[in-house]
């Protein structure tokens, strides 16, 4: 008998020392979690740099009169399983009167962002001095980034640098952004909008993908219009097959230093690899980074016998099959050139 109450007393002590220890931890929870913060009435920036610790954090949004009590505030960011999971980033933190609050608000925000638009065109030059601009990244460290050894190598980029790979589009980026995650947006987006299918013409007609965007970069330098993309896409071509200098003009833009400008026959006469005036065949890489439509006019260029073509100052161009018809076409452009800069003159 005295066995028997014994074991029950013995039971009961226990749950009553685990009823203890529960209610204990819930009031401890509790009080961490519901420390009450600053009340502001218009929400709060705050910058959370990459490799912050809980303590940098805490620190910094007590200096910011975010929270008012440090040690709560870590214990409130540990008792939640956060402390590994606070993102780097700027946000507004709005009606965060407790550290429950602030802590989910935090984790579930989105960093602050920024809209930006890389034209067809672009040279990785250009899109630096963008970058710098809008979002602060020097320009320098960019350039360096786009030649990250590494970063080639993670995207299976046969290549020395991303030019031809930072994919032409609007992005919305986040405001602490860095060099090689602006890089990775832009390759993604590359790689998503290049397809199967675009993939396997690049073995139909016997050309690696850097050969293919070096073409299109070229493509990207001339047309204006779509419509003649895939013309001018068929001439290099068959100046390719017949063994031709390219002769393409924005090569020579992309060696000088001061392009854009008009070109001096000093300038074709420059000796680099890019020169495709000295030179046969495609240069050593992309000039630029082209858009998806003249990527596709490097893959499936119009059939044409035409070798030359050349400005007819209205953003089209006069396709030729012999040398006599280009030089032709080439003294009505230059009619053209005389008459608009009479007009302008007077």
């Amino acid at each position: 008998m005295l066995e028997k109450v014994q074991f029950y007393l013995d039971r009961f002590l226990t749950e009553i020392i685990m009823i203890s220890v529960l209610s204990c931890m819930l009031f401890y929870y509790a009080i961490v979690l519901l420390w009450p913060q600053y009340d502001h009435d218009d929400s709060a920036k705050i910058s959370i740099s990459k490799g912050s610790t809980l303590i940098d954090v805490s620190n910094q949004l007590f200096d910011q009169k975010i929270i008012s009590n440090k040690k709560s505030f870590i214990l409130a960011v540990k008792a939640l399983g956060y402390e590994k999971d606070l993102p780097a980033g700027k946000f507004y933190i709005e009606n965060a009167s407790t550290n429950y609050c602030l802590i989910k608000k935090i984790v579930n925000s989105v960093g602050l962002s920024k809209k930006i638009t890389i034209l067809e065109g672009w040279s990785i030059k250009d899109i630096a001095q963008k970058l710098q601009i809008n979002f602060n990244i020097d320009k320098n460290s960019f350039i360096q980034a786009s030649k990250n050894k590494q970063l080639l190598k993670k995207w299976g980029i046969n290549s020395t640098t991303f030019e031809g790979y930072l994919f032409p589009n609007t992005y919305q980026l986040s405001e602490d952004v860095d060099a090689e995650g602006v890089i990775n947006t832009m390759v993604s987006e590359y790689s998503r909008n290049i397809t199967s299918s675009m993939r396997k013409r690049m073995s139909e007609i016997g050309f690696s993908e850097n050969e293919v965007l070096t073409l299109a970069s070229i493509i990207e330098g001339e047309a204006i219009y779509n419509s003649e993309r895939p013309r001018i896409s068929g001439v290099y071509h068959n100046r390719l097959k017949k063994r031709m200098r390219l002769q393409a003009d924005p090569t020579i833009q992309y060696i000088i230093k001061d392009s854009p400008r008009r070109l001096l026959n000093k300038d074709l006469k420059i000796k680099s690899p890019y020169n495709t005036y000295q030179n046969y065949g495609l240069p050593p890489g992309p000039i630029n980074n082209p858009g998806i439509e003249s990527i596709k006019a490097a893959l499936y260029p119009e059939q044409v016998d035409f070798l030359f073509f050349v400005a007819k100052g209205d953003g089209y161009h006069t396709f030729t099959k012999t040398e006599n018809e280009h030089n032709k076409a080439k003294r009505e452009f230059q009619k053209i050139r005389r008459k608009n800069r009479k007009s302008k003159g007077n």
